[in-house]
């Protein structure tokens, strides 16, 4: 695995989809690196740990159950991000994230983001609001999903 460059990595995420050069290098030294190998687990579903994923390298499968069971749901693209809620809220992971290729990923705590609120609070704003788009797609993702399924299981809607 290389080294990254933590800026452009944040700067081409979509975190830093409106920060620009200072503040995504701002952002940037208040993330951690981890590397994975193929296989290597990120985190586990049911884990309280609250940390921020963000893809800067490889290939990152999200995944709901563990070993046999194991059922990966969506494949993250370099720049997306994993974890949003458990970064906002505390709540427990939903899902696991494993290593389907060696990988890089920045990482970011609730404490480090929130220290920013002094120095660089546009920095804050302008991530929540990237935050929030974010959910906000992986909601109207679901939905269409969702209407889809009840489509194919009613024989409406489409060409079933």
């Amino acid at each position: 695995m290389t080294d990254i460059d933590k800026t452009q990595a944040v700067a081409r995420s979509v975190l830093g989809s409106e920060l620009d050069a200072g503040e995504a290098a701002a952002l940037a030294a208040k993330m951690g690196v981890e590397q994975l190998i193929r296989g290597g687990r990120l985190v586990r579903e049911g884990e309280p740990r609250r940390t921020l994923f963000v893809l800067a390298e490889g290939r990152i499968s999200v995944c709901r159950g563990e070993g046999e069971s194991e059922q990966p749901i969506y494949q993250l693209r370099v720049g997306e991000c994993a974890g949003t809620r458990a970064f906002l809220d505390g709540s427990e992971r939903k899902a696991g994230l494993r290593a389907d290729a060696d990988s890089v990923v920045l990482t970011l705590e609730p404490e480090d983001f929130e220290s920013l609120v002094e120095t660089h609070p546009w920095v804050v704003y302008k991530v929540m609001r990237a935050l929030f788009r974010v959910t906000h797609a992986n909601l109207m993702r679901m939905n269409l999903e969702s209407a889809e399924l009840r489509n194919y299981m009613m024989k409406t809607g489409g060409r079933y």
